[in-house]
C-alpha cells in the first residue's frame, strides 16, 4: 500500500511472524521514471529474511519493459503487474485499476513484460472498472498470457473498499486459470482466512489492511492452519506495536503536526479493530499533538483485555460473504 507499506513498516511487521513473502509499495513507471530509491531500499535493505516482489504501475509499455528489466538486477523474487489501484489520482492516468477499461492495452503489456521479465512474473487485479460482468473477459487475458501468480481484489475499481466483496468470483478465477491465484480484500481473521482458502479453491492470500489493523494476523491463520489455538493481543499489546511504529515512521526533525499526521495513516485502520471504534477514531483524527495523540491511545487501549481486532462491518455476513459460491 503506497506511503504505508514501506521498509520502516516492514521492519516492524516482521517482528510479529509477518508474511511469507511482501510485496513492495509500487514503483511509478513512465517515459522518464527511474526505480525510486526509497521503495529500492525495502529490496536491497529488506530486514525481514523473506522475498520482497517488486510492484510495477504504469501504462507505458517501453518504460514497464526497461523498469522491469532493471529491478531484475535487484534481488527480487517477482516482478507484479498493478492492474488494481482504485485511487482516482491513478486510474485517471490510466494506471493501476484504471487499465481495466483498456483490455487491449493490458494484452499487450502483459505480453511485452511476460517477455521481458526471465523471473516470475505476477499480476494483482480487481474484477472490473465498472462492474463484475467485465470479470470473465478479463479472465481470459490472464489466461492468454503465462503468468506465475494472479492475485485478485473481489470489488471493482469504482466500488473501492466498499461492501460487496465477490468472492465467488475468485473461486471462478482458481477453477479457470492453470497459474496459482491468490485472494485479496477484507481478509480480517484467521477462521475467516481459513474458510475463504477452503470455499474457493486459492492457493494464497494477500493481506494489506488487515495486516495494517493486526500484525499478528499472519501468525493467527498458520496458527488456525496447524489446527492450534489463536493467540489474541490484549489491549497493551495493541498500544506496544503502536510505540513500534511511532519509533519507526516519526522522521527526526520534521515538525510536531506532519508526525501525528503521518501516523494517523495507520491508525485509520488500526482503530477499526479497537473497541468503540467510532469513538476512538472520532478522536484520533482530531488529535494534533504528540501529547494528545498518546492520551487517546492510552484511554481506549491501556487495559489487559483481549483483542481480536475485527472490524465491526466484519461481522455482518451480508457485507462480504455471498449465501453460495
Amino acid at each position: 500500500m503506497q506511503d504505508v507499506t514501506t521498509l520502516s513498516f516492514m521492519r516492524v511487521i516482521a517482528r510479529y511472524g509477518g508474511p511469507e513473502v511482501y510485496w513492495t509499495e509500487f514503483f511509478r513507471v513512465h517515459d522518464v521514471s527511474r526505480p525510486e530509491k526509497w521503495i529500492l531500499d525495502s529490496i536491497t535493505k529488506n530486514p525481514t529474511g523473506r522475498p520482497v516482489i517488486a510492484q510495477l504501475i504504469g501504462n507505458d509499455i517501453p518504460a514497464l519493459v526497461r523498469t522491469a528489466k532493471e529491478l531484475q538486477h535487484y534481488p527480487i523474487a517477482a516482478i507484479d503487474l498493478n492492474l488494481g489501484c482504485p485511487a482516482p489520482i491513478v486510474y485517471r492516468k490510466c494506471a493501476g485499476g484504471g487499465l481495466l477499461r483498456e483490455p487491449q492495452k493490458i494484452d499487450a503489456i502483459l505480453g511485452a513484460l511476460r517477455d521481458a521479465v526471465t523471473i516470475p512474473f505476477t499480476v494483482k487485479t480487481r474484477l472490473g472498472f465498472e462492474s463484475p460482468a467485465e470479470f470473465a473477459a478479463l479472465l481470459k487475458l490472464f489466461a492468454k498470457h503465462p503468468i506465475d501468480v494472479l492475485t485478485v481484489h473481489a470489488r471493482t475499481v469504482k466500488q473501492m473498499y466498499r461492501p460487496g466483496v465477490r468472492y465467488d468470483l475468485i473461486a471462478e478465477a482458481a477453477r479457470a486459470l492453470t497459474c496459482p491465484v491468490f485472494a485479496n480484500g477484507n481478509v480480517h481473521s484467521a477462521t475467516q482466512a481459513q474458510a475463504l482458502m477452503a470455499e474457493t479453491g486459492v492457493r494464497g492470500l494477500m493481506i494489506g489492511r488487515g495486516a495494517i489493523r493486526n500484525p499478528w494476523l499472519f501468525d493467527q491463520i498458520r496458527a488456525q492452519r496447524r489446527g492450534e489455538k489463536i493467540k489474541l493481543p490484549v489491549g497493551r499489546d495493541v498500544l506496544g506495536y503502536i510505540h513500534e511504529l511511532w519509533d519507526n515512521e516519526i522522521t527526526p526533525g520534521v515538525r510536531e503536526l506532519s508526525q501525528v499526521q503521518r501516523m494517523k495513516k495507520f491508525m485509520n485502520f488500526i482503530g477499526e479493530g479497537v473497541p468503540s471504534p467510532e469513538n476512538f477514531l472520532h478522536a484520533i483524527r482530531r488529535v494534533t499533538t504528540t501529547a494528545g495523540f498518546w492520551q487517546v491511545c492510552e484511554h481506549h487501549l491501556n487495559h489487559d483485555e483481549p483483542l481480536t481486532l475485527e472490524p465491526v462491518a466484519a461481522t455482518e455476513k451480508a457485507l462480504d460473504w455471498p449465501e453460495k459460491f
